[in-house]
């Protein structure tokens, strides 16, 4: 592609050599770069692609972009197209949507932003428009789905070139929508930068993501969620947030509302609990339709009414909504592990405060014989959120096994021990059995009839993190494992 094509929608001012040439492949990794490439020079927290320009040259790269001229080292290959922009992540965002032809602008595009709720949502949005007839991409926490295969995921929201890389793949593959889960991280590094959101919406928000590596405070975070409403259409809102009204501030976007509670755009009706064959779930009416929706509590309420907002909003019918919702299934998000007739054992994703406080109070409403709870908290992350998840365990978990969740660069018993600290607020009973396996088939040894366990933090995840690599470790391999080894206990 022609270096004018390319930057076409994105300015620029050429510092030395011909922008009449050909690039072959764009790039932001100067050890990628072949002959013919484009690099981009991105400034990160950690490493400044400007002090990799030479190596990139060096390569084969026959142009390359930068922002910072105080950096530029001198290129001996005056032939080197040189190009300087205001910032080089947002270009890089431009740039890889022009690179795959704009697959964006084929699609109809469903960005969904906020603290809690953003996988669910997105299944349950997705879920929908299947229902619909129309096939649908996914780019989530879980996976990308690209309409024919998914694929693990690393971060919430992919680096932009492999999110324009997996939209031309939907186009290719026959999709004819999108849903994304949009992290505040994602909208920071400008990674969604050139995507036209069709909807924008937002579940809710809670301090959280504050720390080293992530958001300097909360009004950062905040700043970050609500620029999605900045490149959408239309912006779908929890009116019942109380940070809605800052979220909406400087939007560009129509508003439309969803409540639980109050009067709003869009609401439920008849909400009510149901419990059938070992499985718990919510019953309510939208829009004078009845749904069925397959997970217990009030925030799958909020998840389910802004994925049916969503849908409203693209004109999906009230039947096809109820289909949807009532066929959705999220991976590691409440989900029920068959493993005994005597008690229950369900996953959740549930990795902050907020969450997991909502997941035990929800499965408090069920009456359980004892309400048991297994959880660690990720290194790398701030010691707050170990305080508060284990106050929270402590109060409304009858017993609490601490264990280990992806201690990263920390030692497991270092973070253990912030997480004892909070426990110790309470007057909840606790254990600490720091290797996850030996936690998890404590529980499951000691179960009493009636008992629902909870193992939360990892839910979709497949890995244990330790000293930057990642260790093959599932929850549900550990639940089978620990069912065969104490099977007079599951019997």
């Amino acid at each position: 592609m022609k270096i004018k094509d390319l930057f076409k929608n994105t300015p620029y001012f050429v510092l030395q050599g011909s922008e009449d040439i050909e690039v072959t492949e764009i790039c932001d990794n100067s050890a990628k770069c072949k002959r013919g490439a484009l690099f981009i020079s991105i400034m990160g927290e950690k490493v400044d692609g400007h002090d990799y320009i030479e190596k990139a040259v060096a390569n084969g790269a026959v142009a390359v972009v930068v922002e910072d001229l105080s950096k530029i080292v001198y290129l001996t290959d005056k032939e080197v197209l040189l190009i300087l922009v205001d910032n080089t992540r947002k270009s890089f965002s431009h740039l890889c949507a022009a690179w795959f032809g704009y697959p964006s602008a084929k699609l109809i595009t469903v960005g969904i932003t906020g603290t809690k709720g953003k996988t669910s949502t997105a299944y349950m949005t997705k879920s929908i428009f299947e229902a619909a007839g129309y096939k649908t991409g996914l780019i989530g926490t879980v996976e990308v789905f690209d309409g024919r295969e998914p694929v693990g995921n690393v971060n919430t929201t992919p680096s932009a070139y492999d999110i324009q890389h997996a939209l031309a793949r939907m186009v290719a593959n026959g999709c004819r929508a999108v849903v994304m889960e949009v992290s505040s991280q994602g909208m920071k590094h400008y990674r969604c930068d050139a995507i036209r959101f069709d909807v924008g919406a937002f579940t809710n928000l809670k301090p959280d993501h504050i720390g080293a590596g992530e958001h300097k405070d909360f009004f950062e975070y905040r700043a970050c969620k609500s620029r999605l409403f900045k490149q959408c259409r239309i912006g779908v809102f929890n009116a019942d947030d109380e940070q809605v009204s800052r979220i909406q501030e400087s939007h560009t976007c129509r508003i439309r509302e969803y409540s639980v509670f109050g009067k709003s755009d869009y609401q439920l009706r008849n909400i009510r609990k149901y419990s059938e064959n070992d499985h718990v779930g919510m019953q309510f009416d939208f829009k004078g339709y009845p749904v069925k929706l397959p997970y217990p509590g009030f925030f799958n309420l909020y998840n389910a009414l802004c994925a049916a907002t969503i849908a409203s909003e693209c004109d999906i019918s009230r039947e096809d909504i109820a289909k949807g919702l009532e066929s959705a299934r999220i991976n590691g998000r409440c989900e029920w592990i068959p493993v005994s007739d005597r008690f229950s054992v369900m996953l959740d994703y549930a990795h902050n405060a907020m969450s997991l406080k909502v997941l035990l109070k929800t499965l408090r409403e069920y009456k359980p014989k004892r309400l048991v709870c297994i959880f660690g908290c990720g290194g790398n992350r701030s010691k707050l959120r170990r305080f508060e998840m284990g106050e929270v365990s402590g109060e409304l978990a009858d017993y609490t096994i601490i264990t280990s969740d992806n201690p990263r660069d920390e030692e497991p018993l270092e973070i253990i021990a912030d997480i004892v600290t909070g426990i110790e607020k309470t007057d909840g009973k606790y254990t600490v059995i720091a290797d996850r396996a030996k936690a998890i088939e404590h529980a499951i040894k000691t179960a009493l009839d009636g008992d629902v366990i909870v193992i939360a933090g990892k839910g979709h995840e497949t890995y244990q993190e330790i000293k930057g690599i990642r260790f093959p470790m599932d929850d549900r391999i550990l639940i089978k494992k620990a069912k065969e080894d104490t099977k007079d206990n599951v019997c």
